[in-house]
């Protein structure tokens, strides 16, 4: 797979039926691994490891209705009260950041009503804080819990 801009972590990873897996510590099972799995396997490490977020307060790739659609968000960390504290949406480094990733991002985030939001491909990383109702463009935290 595909060096990306991220630490170096260790990953699991086997082959079933002639395809690459690649095991999730949160939903504790083996997920196939896609391009875009590989960058959220990653982020979720750096949750873990680089900002001590505990794994049991993160949920992954998990189902909320959005203006009445069902949608899937990629990343969420709690904080321990409950309340979401960070949404990452993951991309393939195949895929460029654009305002449209931007604009599903903070169209979940007006259903989670996270303060941090973090976007990717592996690659590039683009951090947002929303404070006050207004949502900006801001350097990647040193911790968040």
């Amino acid at each position: 797979m595909q060096v990306l801009n991220f630490p170096e972590y260790e990953f699991q990873i086997q082959e079933l039926e002639q395809k690459k897996v690649i095991f999730d510590p949160i939903r504790k099972k083996f997920i196939p691994l896609s391009p875009e799995e590989w960058v959220r396997q990653h982020c979720i490490c750096h949750l873990i490891q680089q900002f001590k977020f505990p794994s049991g307060l993160i949920a992954v790739e998990r189902e909320i209705h959005v203006h009445g659609l069902r949608k899937r968000f990629d990343i969420v960390g709690f904080a321990s009260s409950g309340s979401p504290l960070i949404l990452i949406e993951c991309k393939a480094t195949s895929v460029e950041l654009t305002q449209e990733t931007l604009i599903q991002v903070a169209t979940y985030n007006n259903k989670l009503d996270s303060p941090w939001m973090w976007i990717t491909n592996g690659i590039q990383h683009a951090w947002f804080e929303r404070k006050n109702g207004k949502t900006q463009l801001v350097a990647a935290p040193e911790k968040l819990i």
